[in-house]
């Protein structure tokens, strides 16, 4: 019998730009519906990320200054239990500083 148990997992990054890049690799590369995953903030403020990426990071007068860096995003996801490695794997490829399952 094969085993059909899940678990969550979680990945931290310091922009949005790499938390948006992680969900692209869960939908694209391991078939996770795009519902079944959560972007937050891993803090009570809205916030970008803790670093200027994407359009905050080439602004032609330099880095913009009015995204709300307040903290670091989370990814999370339920996963089969089969695919921990492999999503781990994926998730640091996309920039997460920290990846946990539980």
């Amino acid at each position: 019998m094969a085993d059909q148990s899940t678990t969550t997992i979680r990945a931290t990054f310091e922009t949005r730009e790499a938390a948006d890049l992680a969900v692209e690799h869960l939908v694209q590369q391991h078939g996770i519906s795009r519902p079944d995953i959560f972007i937050q903030s891993t803090t009570d403020r809205n916030t970008a990320g803790t670093a200027p990426s994407g359009g905050d990071a080439s602004h032609d007068e330099g880095a913009r200054t009015d995204a709300a860096l307040e903290g670091e995003i989370e990814v999370s996801a339920e996963i089969a239990a089969s695919q921990i490695a492999v999503v781990q794997r994926s998730l640091g490829e996309a920039g997460a500083i920290r990846v946990s399952g539980r």
